[in-house]
């Protein structure tokens, strides 16, 4: 592919965990693989597994998007018991130069170098040159980083606002608050807009009609594909809360080039978005709704977006001119 220093990225969620070569910060074609966290007593055991199935020399540079918190370059992940280091990570790969990003702040770096047809707009708007962007994660939980261009490259800001209060509108969004608050503790917008979210919805919507519930996020979206009011009721209403916080943290970034929602969960609620009135909850701020109007928004469908990020991170680190 090129002479570039060749890098071993990682995207560690809490369920699997993808595993590639880069170089010139791009995926080396063909060398990505998938493995599921519960066969791994941790993320050592993942890389190891990945260098012998890859036959994968010492790496110049590793890099590790964790769906989790990075504080002090230790990430832990929120649903799972690892954590991870720097010094850990050149232990394992045996890599110079080595980087632990929350996987928001991957996705953040990924913006812009994505391959064509990577985006799905949700909302049309001009959108700013260079201006500030958000990237939104949608899947085994819920995140958000601030994308800014500053005179020394990309800064991508850290974030843990999926564990922020649920937004309370109306009568109904309280008796969902209440119920969250007494099944987990807080009602966080993570146990609503997340994969265990919708469960945490549709179970809920069950207490309130009497009928019982247990359904995983897969089963939820088959019954609405067959076309069940509760399963409407509890997609929809993800979707309107989706809106909403999405429309929140807008006016908190102000983010005119773009917002990016990005992860399984996002892409799940793709051809329901319009019908259930997402652009609607996410313009609805009052006398701020026309400057709602300012923010595009887009999906993005890039499965490998993180592994992405992570190369153009350490490719900026390493000073690859190669990858500019």
């Amino acid at each position: 592919m090129t002479d570039a220093p060749l890098c071993l990225v990682a995207d560690v969620g809490g369920t699997n965990t993808r595993v590639a070569l880069a170089q010139a910060g791009r995926i080396v074609p063909g060398a990505v693989r998938r493995y599921t966290n519960t066969g791994f007593a941790g993320l050592d055991a993942v890389l190891a597994q990945f260098r012998a199935d890859e036959g994968c020399p010492v790496p110049e540079g590793a890099c590790i998007a964790v769906a989790g918190p990075v504080r002090g370059g230790v990430g832990r992940l929120t649903n799972l018991d690892w954590a991870m280091d720097g010094p850990g990570l050149a232990a394992a790969t045996g890599a110079r130069t080595v980087a632990v990003l929350n996987d928001l702040q991957a996705q953040g770096h990924a913006l812009g170098h994505l391959a064509p047809g990577a985006l799905r707009e949700v909302i049309a708007a001009p959108g700013e040159a260079g201006g500030s962007q958000l990237v939104i994660g949608v899947g085994t939980g819920f995140n958000a980083a601030p994308v800014h261009e500053g005179p020394g490259g990309r800064v991508v800001v850290p974030s843990e606002c999926g564990h922020v209060t649920l937004p309370v509108r109306n009568d109904a969004d309280l008796r969902l608050s209440r119920f969250v608050a007494q099944q987990h503790g807080f009602p966080g917008v993570e146990e609503v807009l997340s994969g265990r979210g919708i469960a945490h919805i549709d179970a809920w919507a069950a207490g309130e009609a009497g009928e019982p519930g247990g359904r995983d996020s897969a089963a939820i979206l088959t019954a609405l594909e067959a076309g069940e009011a509760r399963a409407r009721q509890s997609v929809a209403t993800a979707v309107r809360m989706l809106g909403a916080v999405a429309g929140d943290l807008a006016l908190i970034h102000l983010p005119f080039g773009g917002v990016h929602l990005i992860g399984g969960m996002a892409r799940a609620l793709v051809p329901w978005l319009d019908e259930f009135g997402f652009a609607a909850a996410f313009r609805d701020k009052g006398r701020f709704a026309p400057l709602m109007a300012d923010f595009p928004v887009w999906v993005i469908e890039d499965d490998f977006a993180a592994l992405t990020g992570c190369a153009r991170y350490l490719a900026h680190r390493m000073g690859d001119t190669a990858s500019r």
